[in-house]
């Protein structure tokens, strides 16, 4: 698998409270993490670097023939744990009172199968055929608005609270988490995200620039970066791309 991770802190925040990894477990499968961290006095930057640590520390000692189903409850179990450590610190620590973080994570199994799970509005995206397609739905207020038929697609771009998360990571004792099972082809690209780049460039520019054929996977990650910048760079912005092949490429620890 040929990866690339690539983070910047943006034009507008003070500090860069994404985190993100992308590397192998002890039996040799990949594994990619995006969290994006919120609360104030930089407890967001603890947040996501608890859960990313939890998510790792749990996923570390995985066998390499799991069945999709397999995958799917374990991937579940770490997300839950890693929920389980950052609620712990933020009750135990006034200064870290409900902090939390997003969490996206992909497992690429044996075969051709990678199981997505995630809680909040950071995104996993697939490039296949030529197309784009987003695979994670937004635990945010504005997408049950949208779901539920109370404003328009239009409306949600520029909604003023379209960052209400609805489920975070940390944040509550109990959290539900969205895991699913995709088929994968050796030709697709997966890209992971916070909202620092989904929220700032469209899905026609991501699509332009992954499929870019004189741009290394590297450079389609830096060039995704520069495009959230030039658009205002509102939030920190993340970006992990994995791709088949038998190098791996760019940078693997964020952390």
């Amino acid at each position: 698998m040929i990866t690339a991770n690539r983070s910047d802190i943006g034009r507008i925040r003070l500090a860069n409270e994404d985190r993100s990894w992308v590397g192998t477990t002890r039996s040799g499968l990949t594994l990619a993490i995006v969290a994006d961290g919120m609360g104030g006095h930089q407890a967001g930057d603890v947040a996501s670097q608890l859960a990313v640590e939890a998510f790792r520390d749990a996923m570390e000692d995985i066998k390499v023939d799991l069945t999709a189903d397999e995958a799917k409850m374990l991937i579940r179990q770490a997300i839950l744990q890693a929920n389980e450590v950052v609620f712990d610190m933020a009750s135990r620590n006034e200064q870290y009172h409900n902090m939390g973080t997003t969490i996206v994570t992909a497992l690429f199994l044996q075969g051709s199968s990678t199981v997505i799970g995630h809680i909040g509005d950071s995104r996993a995206y697939r490039v296949s055929g030529g197309q784009i397609t987003q695979l994670t739905e937004d635990h945010t207020l504005v997408n049950e608005l949208l779901r539920s038929g109370q404003i328009s697609a239009s409306e949600a771009v520029n909604h003023p609270r379209r960052n209400v998360l609805t489920r975070a990571l940390g944040t509550d004792q109990q959290v539900d988490v969205d895991v699913q099972v995709i088929k994968w082809n050796d030709e697709d690209t997966l890209l992971l995200c916070s909202d620092g780049l989904s929220g700032m460039v469209g899905d026609d520019q991501m699509l332009e620039t992954l499929l870019a054929p004189d741009l290394s996977l590297e450079e389609k990650a830096e060039r995704l970066i520069q495009l959230a910048l030039q658009a205002g760079g509102d939030d920190n912005i993340t970006v992990v791309l994995l791709q088949a092949g038998m190098e791996r490429e760019g940078v693997k620890d964020s952390l």
